[in-house]
């Protein structure tokens, strides 16, 4: 391989292309994260039935089909940003993921087209998906790629971190909304409002991407004619790191959407406490693990991904047993400190994850490795997370019963974090760069 000189950026640089990344990703995820607050309504206004627990699983498994479109969307936009870049794939994702929530606020409901109503409802979620598919692979490597020296752990945690607070906007949004004009009103028109001010944001979002320059990483590896040219099969002789970032992803992905999607429907439909409590319960357990991710990236960047990720990993498993047991009989004092369990372990956990990918696949194919092994987890754990807890309560009749689910991705993810070794991090180094002789004023990017 030739050697590849990666020219510094100005901090002035790296402070603009990390501002235009986060702020984009949080309006990725409100757009995306709305719907899962709405679920109750959508399943109302979208699937037709007398057993309103066949409209929630039906409204559940349209949630869930969105991330089964995600790997999809990752094998399209992951080797187009291996190609093009990273800055016009995420221009691209952005423009599709606004459009389409924006018109999901637009849709004619079941009582008004019949049929058709959910047909379009489904394919707009499938875009969506197809969106976020291509959104995570390629801005963790712009944001890894920017990152200055011994620095990726924390900056990449800030990905993480507005994740969280684009969701806690959609729920400040819909559950805000929801609270203050009731259920009546959000049923016959205001349930359209988050997803049309979805709109507004993505042109703001759009602006800031348009700003972007591509990474200094990227930029390097194409001008001195590096890039790979078939990524994604590039991609399958990394199998090791690609099953590795899978099995580290699995509680990564389950304890995700049970703090910050199912949780709020549990509270309300199976626990029964007030809207109110489900509100304040929401999100003080977003703010809590958004706020603890930057100190775990810092974390992680002093004493290693490995010991920071099974620590928070076991802790994460236990919470998540807990927050299912604690469940019967619960009241909101009771069941106020299992849920911050999960969320605390939640935050100290995805602190590291990103890190994690980008240093397990070398810059050529980090996109495409990251969207491949990042979505399909996701997919079967984390988007079908609230569809699998409440099909076995459904089920079983036992509230508790998610658990066994909740635990195995647990499993899985600490498995593999004891196989991780040294290793699988040098094998990707060696192949990222050759650093430039020691009076260039030209620097080997962080790895």
């Amino acid at each position: 391989m030739r050697e590849i000189e990666i020219q510094e950026v100005s901090g002035q640089r790296r402070k603009r292309a990390f501002a235009g990344a986060v702020t984009g990703h949080v309006i990725e995820w409100y757009d995306y994260g709305i719907y899962g607050f709405l679920a109750v309504y959508m399943g109302q206004l979208f699937f037709a039935s007398e057993n309103p627990t066949v409209s929630l699983l039906s409204s559940f498994a349209v949630f869930a089909l969105s991330f089964f479109i995600r790997p999809l969307g990752g094998l399209f936009f992951g080797p187009m940003a291996d190609k093009i870049g990273r800055k016009q794939t995420l221009l691209i994702v952005l423009i599709l993921m606004a459009g389409s929530t924006c018109c999901i606020g637009l849709l004619p409901t079941y009582s008004t087209i019949g049929v058709a109503a959910p047909i379009l409802l489904i394919l707009l979620r499938c875009i969506q998906g197809f969106s976020a598919g291509g959104e995570i692979g390629t801005v963790t490597s712009f944001i890894a790629e920017y990152a200055g020296s011994g620095k990726r752990g924390h900056s990449t945690s800030w990905l993480m971190t507005t994740a969280v607070l684009g969701l806690l906007l959609g729920s400040l949004v819909a559950n805000g909304l929801s609270a203050i004009i009731g259920t009546e009103s959000m049923l016959a028109w205001a349930w359209r409002l988050p997803f049309l001010f979805a709109g507004v944001l993505g042109l703001v979002a759009i602006y800031i991407r348009l700003k972007l320059e591509d990474s200094p990483e990227f930029q390097a590896i194409v001008a001195a004619g590096e890039s790979s040219k078939a990524p994604l099969r590039e991609t399958l002789s990394w199998m090791r790191a690609i099953m590795l970032v899978f099995c580290i992803i699995t509680v990564h992905a389950s304890i995700f959407y049970l703090v910050l999607t199912y949780a709020s429907t549990f509270i309300s439909e199976i626990l029964q406490f007030s809207g109110s409590v489900r509100f304040w319960f929401v999100i003080v357990a977003c703010l809590l693990s958004a706020a603890v991710m930057p100190i775990g990236g810092v974390m992680s960047d002093r004493w290693g991904r490995k010991p920071i990720l099974l620590t928070s990993g076991v802790a994460a498993t236990g919470s998540m047993l807990w927050f299912f047991l604690a469940a019967p009989g619960a009241t909101p004092v009771s069941f106020f400190f299992p849920l911050m369990a999960c969320a605390l372990s939640f935050g100290f956990y995805a602190s590291s994850t990103y890190a994690t990918m980008t240093e397990l696949l070398p810059t050529r194919i980090r996109s495409t490795g990251i969207a491949v092994a990042y979505n399909l987890p996701v997919a079967l754990f984390g988007g079908s997370a609230p569809l699998i807890a409440a099909w076995f309560i459904s089920t079983t009749g036992d509230i508790t019963a998610p658990w066994y689910f909740f635990v195995a991705t647990g499993l899985i993810s600490l498995i593999a974090l004891l196989v991780l070794r040294q290793e699988d991090f040098e094998k990707a180094e060696q192949v990222q760069t050759v650093p430039a002789d020691e009076d260039s004023l030209l620097h080997k990017a962080d790895t």
